[in-house]
């Protein structure tokens, strides 16, 4: 996974939560914590202990029984409303400055933004449009000149517009693993600063910024819920992750540069044959612009209406997780163990009613991530991986994992209050 800054959602405090529950609650056998039925009383202590508590909290709370006491699914709702409310008050006073300034910063790199806001804010919060420039491995004050383009070029009716500036000038501006930590960043801020509903994040790009949409899109799906591509080219880039977004790609008729128009029906056929196979995923559109070349005259501007008529499901049934040779730990509710993300790995996950299958050539470790959207945590839950069942028991909820949960991505709507490693045989 991509290194992190100081200011980074995952803080020393997580991986301690993280190898705590490890050790409390594996696939082989029932967790310590699971011998006895959710005490209402005990949990509902353990709520008033965190009532009480000053955030940030120290280790010996972190240990503390309370934080590893089994909650009831309303205790859990105020869990995450009391945490929620800690950690977003703390990111604020931490990302205040680089938010006002303009420019984010990961080691030596950084990257500038600026942004339109755009109609009235509607209920839920705003709509976010992240843009990416054109240009590549050229001067940087050509890219600036993309870039202050780029600024322009599209207006939603509702929503803010941000476009950042590539912190490189390299050809390939937007593929590199920082532009992860960039823009999970960037998100975040927006949802602080700027009232943006993280449901409704889009993704989009001109030329190399196109390019970057093919990357990033797949890789990051669970952040968005649409993307738009024009006029670029995928590289090496695969469909698989988009299973649960929405994907335009726009290029014009004769675009014939590095082949992009070829190789935008190519790929649109791919997302067909997709869908075929999965009739209730990988949504997408292509629109060829007759008689237009690289430049399609903003006729392309229609993807952003088309955009917005997507909403992110943060938590879908079904998941299809293929690693690009920039990694992640986690896609939805999966995730693998820290340092053991692999390049090119493919694992499809799926849960109907108490039930959750995973499959994976690839794969021989993962964690599986839940909370009461998922499933009926009050009852057994059973895992297979790979057509063998690995788990099978009743899994809890604590204060210790939803915390862990939300240091480690600053979003409730996908923050997990219970986890299960398990390994294929």
């Amino acid at each position: 996974m991509p290194h992190l800054h100081s200011t980074s959602l995952v803080c020393c405090l997580t991986s301690a939560i993280v190898a705590l529950l490890a050790t409390v609650q594996q696939a082989v056998g029932q967790p310590e914590v699971a011998k006895a039925m959710v005490d209402a009383a005990v949990s509902h202590k353990s709520i008033e202990v965190l009532r009480s508590a000053k955030f940030p909290f120290g280790g010996s709370l972190l240990d503390s029984t309370e934080f590893q006491t089994p909650l009831t699914s309303e205790d859990a709702s105020r869990a995450l409303e009391i945490l929620w409310g800690h950690l977003r008050k703390q990111r604020e006073l931490e990302r205040r400055k680089e938010f006002d300034d303009k420019q984010l910063s990961f080691g030596e790199l950084n990257m500038r933004f600026e942004y339109q806001v755009f109609g009235a804010a509607p209920q839920g919060g705003r709509s976010l449009f992240i843009s990416m420039h054109g240009g590549g491995e050229m001067e940087a004050e050509v890219n600036d000149k993309q870039w202050r383009n780029q600024i322009r070029l599209y207006q939603p009716t509702e929503g803010v517009y941000v476009a950042p500036r590539a912190p490189t000038n390299s050809w390939n501006l937007w593929h590199h693993a920082h532009i992860d930590d960039f823009f999970s960043t960037l998100i975040e801020d927006f949802v602080l600063f700027e009232n943006v509903n993280p449901n409704r994040v889009y993704l989009m790009g001109y030329s190399a910024g196109g390019d970057g949409v093919y990357q990033v899109a797949p890789r990051m799906a669970d952040r968005l819920a649409a993307a738009a591509m024009m006029a670029g080219h995928p590289n090496e880039a695969e469909p698989l992750g988009l299973r649960n977004i929405g994907f335009a790609i726009h290029v014009g008729e004769l675009d014939s540069a590095f082949n992009r128009n070829e190789v935008a029906k190519k790929w649109s056929e791919r997302l067909d044959q997709l869908r075929e196979k999965d009739p209730d995923g990988y949504v997408h559109t292509l629109k060829l612009h007759k008689g237009k070349g690289h430049w399609m005259d903003r006729e392309d501007a229609e993807a952003v209406a088309w955009l917005a008529s997507f909403q992110r499901n943060p938590l879908p049934r079904r998941v299809v997780w293929k690693q690009d040779d920039v990694t992640h730990e986690r896609f939805y509710w999966l995730a693998v163990p820290t340092g053991t993300a692999k390049a090119g790995a493919l694992v499809t996950g799926s849960i109907r009613g108490q039930q959750i299958d995973i499959e994976s050539p690839d794969v021989t470790e993962l964690i599986v991530r839940l909370r009461d959207d998922l499933v009926d945590m009050d009852q057994d839950i059973t895992i297979r991986f790979n057509a063998k069942v690995v788990f099978s028991g009743q899994v809890y909820r604590t204060i210790a994992m939803i915390l862990g949960s939300l240091e480690e991505r600053a979003d409730p709507t996908c923050a997990f209050s219970a986890e299960v490693h398990i390994r294929s045989e």
